[in-house]
């Protein structure tokens, strides 16, 4: 039986080791570390989180800044492992988390766009296809062979984007991407990822712009300082996200 579930998260808890002061080098660390001084706070940034998420759903992550939206993401993409709790996949998945991560910035943006594709596990003969397309989409014809170090951040998002989104997943996990460039690039993302709406591709989808969450999901979970406090229908959930100080 084929699953008709695209995400399936059960009881994920991630702990992270905060160290106790400030260590300044290297030297210092492994000094402490040999004498047994370095002592370490646990975090608990997400606490036994569970809830599905079914094929071709819109389903929206809502939190205040610090609730582990972000977090949660990156067990779900792949990024980090949680420190207990499973999360099942179904499909191929395209990330759009902290879209320019995998840049060089002294590299141009030509030299980027291979790279980023090598990292996404695609090949030089696939990305030389691609390339114009990317080019097209990202509108940067005459910075492409310009060092992304003289990018402004806009422009950095916009390449990224355009580099990430060459295949249509499965599931897309979309973070704040909406929030960065210019208003009409911003407009251009947003029918893209209708297009993949339409098409029937899952989506993850996180904004603080509660406007764009209402206008895009069915459901959504809703986030505070790491515990799940709601799964419900979109209305819902915003009505309570309003209501958290």
């Amino acid at each position: 039986m084929v699953s008709e579930l695209a995400i399936e998260v059960k009881d994920v808890s991630m702990t992270f080791n905060m160290s106790e002061e400030r260590i300044d080098n290297l030297k210092e660390h492994i000094l402490k570390l040999i004498k047994g001084q370095l002592f370490y706070q646990e975090f608990n940034a997400l606490k036994n989180i569970s809830f599905n998420i079914k094929k071709g759903e819109v389903f929206g992550l809502v939190g205040l800044n610090g609730a582990g939206k972000s977090t949660l993401l990156k067990i779900i993409a792949g990024v980090l492992k949680p420190t207990s709790g499973t999360v099942a996949v179904n499909g191929t998945i395209a990330p759009l988390i902290e879209l320019s991560a995998g840049f060089n910035l002294d590299l141009t943006g030509r030299e980027n766009i291979f790279l980023n594709g090598a990292v996404f596990g695609h090949s030089n003969k696939f990305m030389s296809e691609c390339f114009d397309r990317i080019v097209d989409f990202s509108e940067l014809h005459d910075f492409i062979d310009v060092p992304l170090k003289n990018y402004s951040s806009g422009m950095l998002a916009r390449l990224a984007f355009s580099i990430a989104t060459i295949v249509d997943p499965d599931i897309l996990i979309v973070d704040e991407v909406l929030s960065v460039g210019d208003f009409r690039f911003q407009e251009k993302c947003e029918a893209y990822i209708s297009s993949l709406i339409n098409k029937g591709t899952t989506v993850l989808f996180v904004s603080h712009s509660m406007k764009q969450v209402e206008k895009l999901c069915q459901r959504a979970l809703l986030l505070n300082k790491g515990e799940l406090v709601l799964v419900d229908e979109i209305s819902k959930v915003v009505e309570t996200y309003k209501n958290i100080s």
